[in-house]
């Protein structure tokens, strides 16, 4: 009997790269520990638990018979409405639960809504350097991630007259990461304005991923004023993630903003992906949405002074420099001209103790950064790095 060939995958698939901090993650399992304990700038968690008040309404939601029942597709009404209430008071306007929809994590978030804007063979702006999820997603979805390229010089902030040059007929969204990961740039209200209506001029979705809205540097008063304008259903989407602020990341909540006719079609896809968000998680965020407020804002001051920290602990070291840094992220140059940032990210993680993601995980014309989590470690971790990065040579 002849042998008989593998069946095929999903070529698209094939194409789309690995997750990246994995690979990362194994050139910290080498390090000796001989400089202490390491310092691991991979991921963007939080570095400490919620509060134990929102822990225990967790376990009480968990014991309710209820919450192993299937709730909404779309998320229980109860956080639904709470999330209305909520992203009302930050923007000052008023939404309606029917325009919000939960989902198990952003990355849900946006997977469904990529799934309901563009099909295969379209394209999506995205700035670079960007966030390799939102790459991967589109491209094992056949669509094509247009980069749209930002530079140090502009802060990493994304020119809407570069964009509009990038748009042809097959694109259909232009997505935007503010705060940024990995850069930690944040972008100005005007900025976004101007692509709400570049986007709304040539018929395209603007997504703006706010995963990172909780930490805006003190004085903010909101994040932008898009969702104040009339008619921003036909041509804006917010997603945003519960795991940052409320220190939550392994109860995977995220929502969706949108016009309820888009979220009536996003609630097709997520009926066939996760038929409801965790129950029990949606409850005990209902609550907290209140309830650890004042957590909240202190953590945000905490985590929004470590940008600060990194900068003073950056700035002795000769040939590092600091190209942006905000409440959760940093981009570095480093100072090894010609090495491949991979290598250079290994050896500080082999030899130093220091965990950074290689500035290619983020985009073409990456090599010669590094991506520093700073939330993620408490103040005097930060502190070590000035000392750790010292003397490292090509």
């Amino acid at each position: 009997m002849p042998m008989s060939s593998p069946a095929a995958l999903n070529p698209d698939l094939l194409d789309t790269g690995t997750p990246p901090i994995p690979e990362a993650q194994g050139w910290a399992r080498a390090y000796d520990g001989s400089r202490g304990p390491l310092v691991d700038l991979s991921q963007a968690v939080p570095g400490s638990p919620p509060p134990d008040a929102l822990l225990r309404k967790l376990a009480d939601a968990a014991a309710e018979p209820g919450s192993t029942r299937y709730g909404g597709i779309t998320g229980d009404a109860s956080l639904r409405e709470g999330y209305a209430a909520e992203i009302s008071r930050i923007y000052g306007t008023a939404f309606a639960p029917a325009e919000t929809a939960i989902t198990s994590g952003c990355n849900q978030a946006y997977v469904v809504t990529m799934m309901a804007l563009a099909r295969a063979g379209d394209n999506v702006l995205l700035p670079t350097p960007w966030y390799f999820n939102h790459e991967m997603t589109l491209t094992m979805l056949g669509v094509e991630p247009r980069p749209l390229p930002c530079t140090p010089g502009s802060g990493f902030v994304p020119d809407v007259e570069t964009a509009e040059a990038l748009i042809d007929e097959r694109t259909r969204a232009i997505v935007l990461v503010t705060p940024n990961n990995p850069t930690g740039a944040v972008y100005p209200p005007e900025t976004i304005a101007a692509f709400a209506a570049l986007c709304a001029r040539r018929g395209l979705w603007l997504v703006l991923d706010e995963t990172y809205r909780d930490f805006l540097p003190e004085g903010v008063a909101r994040p932008h004023e898009v969702f104040a304008a009339s008619g921003w259903q036909d041509s804006v989407i917010g997603l945003y993630s519960f795991s940052k602020a409320y220190a939550v990341p392994g109860w995977r909540l995220g929502a969706i903003t949108a016009g309820e006719r888009v979220i009536a079609q996003i609630g097709k896809v997520l009926d066939c992906v996760q038929i409801s968000p965790v129950r029990a998680g949606q409850a005990a965020v209902t609550w907290g949405i209140d309830g650890i407020r004042a957590w909240r804002e202190r953590n945000r001051t905490e985590i929004n002074a470590r940008a600060s920290l990194f900068r003073e602990a950056m700035a002795p070291l000769n040939g590092w420099r600091v190209l942006s840094a905000g409440a959760y992220f940093a981009y570095v140059a480093h100072p090894f001209a010609g090495a491949r940032a991979a290598a250079v990210a290994r050896r500080l993680a082999e030899e130093r103790g220091v965990l950074a993601l290689p500035g290619p995980y983020f985009g073409p014309g990456q090599e010669g950064h590094l991506r520093i989590a700073i939330a993620n470690v408490a103040a005097d971790r930060i502190g070590l790095l000035g000392e750790r990065l010292a003397g490292l040579s090509a």
